[in-house]
């Protein structure tokens, strides 16, 4: 296996390589800022000239965007199609060229078109704190509690699930008998990860300190990119489609938008005849009901005079602590559906993703049986047997 990877990195390489004139930009530092279809990023990326190429990933959108890379001394504009790559060199301090590429989140056609249909099925147990809790077994030896989350991307296990759940730190017998410490940059490789009948070959597996409560991990929904992943709470089902599922009644269909490739939905609260609407991250794996956005909250004006519930600390999928305070919103519209008296946390700092987005958490979403269809990038909402359960704030 080592070395078909290795062979696969090279025939990457080749292909970079055998492309005539690639554009070279240059730089002094290694530190770069990119601006992504408008949102300007200082300093994120590192250049690496060790890989090649070193993948930039783009924001998931479906329509064409500029992205630019800006160096300590030089830049480049490059458009992005969905499915589509661009490759380029940074040359830095004028010795070392980093071999760079930027790549739509959107795969090529081709990668993702599967002519057998499919409907993988994944039994899950919807936990006290509104977390979707599958089991998964790596490498057909170590079994893991990973919960789906929508606000999430790709595969993440703890390091401490690693260290003491797997067999990934085998190569690291110090590590393991406590005499130093984990090199997590080092892990045996998973050539296989089976939840119920799904099962994903060599998958890339992340690092993470944080996960819902008492899971060893979590499964990012880009995992399944291309296809429609259905979460069934009345038969507790994560059922993975090929193609949408042909019974959708009572199914309500809405367009589901990416904001910095997080999938949302327009939300509408309605509060003393004035409405307030704004757009809401998808955050399965919160066991909130509703959290705001402070700057959004701040300009709707939204908090007066509402009843205050109480006054919390949150801590965010990196591990910023923030205080908050929980209202009482008497109606929200969601796709179609209404809702009252929904327990709603208005962050009491500024957004530490970087940009204004409210989120739906798990102890509302879970009242819907939903369609997720990431191939046409659409919604489907329908009540469920959970529809009518009391919020956890509210009982």
């Amino acid at each position: 296996m080592k070395y078909i990877c290795l062979f696969l990195c090279f025939l990457i390489t080749q292909q970079i390589l055998a492309q005539s004139k690639l554009p070279v930009i240059k730089a002094t530092s290694k530190s770069v800022s990119i601006n992504d279809g408008g949102y300007f990023d200082k300093n994120v990326w590192s250049l690496s000239p060790t890989a090649r190429p070193d993948i930039f990933t783009a924001d998931r959108t479906r329509k064409t965007k500029w992205v630019t890379f800006y160096t300590d001394i030089d830049s480049i504009r490059v458009k992005v199609k969905p499915g589509t790559r661009f490759n380029f060199i940074i040359l830095l301090n004028g010795t070392d060229s980093c071999y760079t590429q930027i790549a739509s989140a959107i795969p090529p056609g081709d990668k993702i078109k599967n002519t057998a249909v499919t409907h993988d099925t994944i039994p899950f147990t919807l936990t006290g704190f509104n977390a979707i809790k599958i089991v998964a077994v790596i490498n057909n030896t170590d079994t893991l509690n990973l919960h789906f989350d929508i606000s999430s991307f790709d595969f993440h296990l703890t390091r401490d699930a690693i260290l003491h759940k797997t067999k990934l730190l085998s190569n690291q017998p110090d590590a393991i008998a406590g005499k130093t410490r984990p090199n997590y940059n080092k892990l045996n490789k998973v050539f296989k990860l089976q939840m119920g009948s799904l099962v994903v070959n060599n998958p890339e597996v992340l690092t993470t300190n944080i996960t819902a409560h008492e899971m060893d991990g979590r499964i990012g929904w880009n995992v399944f990119e291309g296809k429609q992943a259905e979460v069934d709470y009345d038969h507790n089902l994560l059922i993975i489609h090929s193609e949408l599922p042909r019974d959708l009644k009572g199914y309500i269909k809405s367009k589901m938008m990416f904001a910095r490739s997080f999938p949302s939905i327009k939300g509408t609260f309605l509060i003393n005849g004035k409405k307030h609407a704004g757009n809401f991250s998808m955050d399965i794996g919160s066991e909130q009901a509703i959290i705001l956005d402070s700057t959004w909250a701040a300009r709707e004006k939204f908090a007066a005079n509402l009843k205050l519930i109480r006054t919390v600390i949150l801590h965010d999928p990196r591990g910023a602590e923030y205080e908050t305070k929980t209202v009482l919103s008497p109606a929200f519209k969601l796709n179609g559906f209404n809702l009252t008296d929904i327990p709603t946390l208005i962050l009491g700092s500024k957004n530490p993703f970087g940009f204004e987005i409210n989120y739906l958490g798990n102890d509302l979403l879970k009242r819907f049986n939903m369609i997720l269809d990431f191939k046409n990038d659409y919604l489907y909402l329908k009540p469920n047997k959970l529809a009518n359960m009391k919020y956890r704030d509210n009982s």
